[in-house]
């Protein structure tokens, strides 16, 4: 298999702005393959960090780090995003086991769960992400013949544009339950294109369908500004996972949905940190601290809802 060069220029690619974060998660994630204790598989992440223009130098194993897992990024930050993985993994497969088809990944990034879960092969996988991110992700994949086990379906769309027009021309079936995943992505929406954004889900959905979302409950991010984890990430690597972030009043998603007839439960990362045996604790100054998870089910049992408890 031949490994992709660094030739990605495209401003609407992974190589600037919240699109370079994308690149962050896959390092995370080829360090948390390379653990002996790893919560998540990832074989494809260390190539699109290695492809991708001015980041071919992060380390893909936490030993490649400077102070190892004593790093705040490399080290911490990282445990967290392979605990991330794993939880909604697992929540994907749940949901596909019980009746969903269709997985719909909002701000799809870099993300391989097409080819990474073992999903059944009458599932399809839509990628919903700017045009430039999927091209080098396409580009990256073909370069290492990598096959997904199920349908894949790239839909280039903005998610401030109709991306609603583009999945359904991809053969989104509204009718039909989907699960659905807003990984790492609400909290850099104005909270106004969060609301719209879960409100479309809603509607596109139907009982049986479910829906993973990650939010942020801090009043004032800037707070955080001189936490270990972001104070790293820009020293170490440029980004400025702050300025991303919108700094406006965040809507209560979670509630909106319960209103809507969907049933609910949120987490903190510290939760599955306790039930795995793996990833952050609290500690001082914490930019994780204000992080939630959350899980809503449309229509379903109890039985369903105690599974996600029990398991997640």
């Amino acid at each position: 298999m031949a490994d992709a060069t660094p030739q990605h220029t495209d401003t609407e690619s992974v190589n600037a702005g919240v699109g370079a974060t994308a690149l962050l998660v896959a390092a995370a994630r080829a360090i948390e393959t390379h653990r002996h204790d790893s919560l998540a598989q990832d074989a494809y992440a260390e190539h699109f960090v290695r492809a991708a223009r001015g980041c071919a130098h992060w380390p893909v194993r936490v030993e490649q780090a400077p102070d190892g897992d004593d790093n705040p990024l490399w080290g911490r930050f990282a445990r967290y995003f392979g605990l991330r993985t794993r939880v909604l993994d697992d929540f994907v497969l749940r949901s596909v086991d019980a009746s969903a088809r269709q997985v719909v990944l909002l701000g799809a990034g870099l993300d391989t769960r097409a080819f990474r879960l073992d999903l059944p092969t009458d599932c399809v996988v839509f990628e919903i992400d700017r045009a430039g991110v999927l091209a080098f992700k396409q580009q990256v994949l073909e370069d290492l013949s990598a096959a997904p086990k199920a349908k894949r379906v790239p839909v280039p769309a903005d998610l401030r544009a109709d991306w609603v027009g583009a999945l359904t021309t991809a053969g989104f079936d509204a009718g039909a339950p989907s699960v659905w995943l807003a990984e790492g992505l609400l909290f850099y929406l104005p909270g106004p294109a969060e609301t719209y954004l879960v409100d479309t889900v809603d509607g596109l959905t139907c009982p049986g369908s479910a829906l993973a979302f990650e939010a942020k409950l801090e009043k004032d991010l800037l707070a955080y500004q001189d936490s270990a984890i972001y104070t790293a990430t820009r020293d170490q690597i440029g980004i400025d996972l702050l300025h991303l972030f919108d700094k406006g009043p965040r809507p209560d998603s979670a509630g909106d949905l319960t209103a809507k007839g969907w049933s609910t439960a949120m987490y903190t990362p510290f939760d599955f940190t306790r039930r795995h045996g793996r990833g952050p604790l609290p500690a001082p100054n914490d930019a994780l601290e204000g992080n939630r998870w959350v899980f809503a089910r449309k229509g379903v049992d109890v039985r369903l809802l105690e599974a996600d408890r029990c398991h997640q």
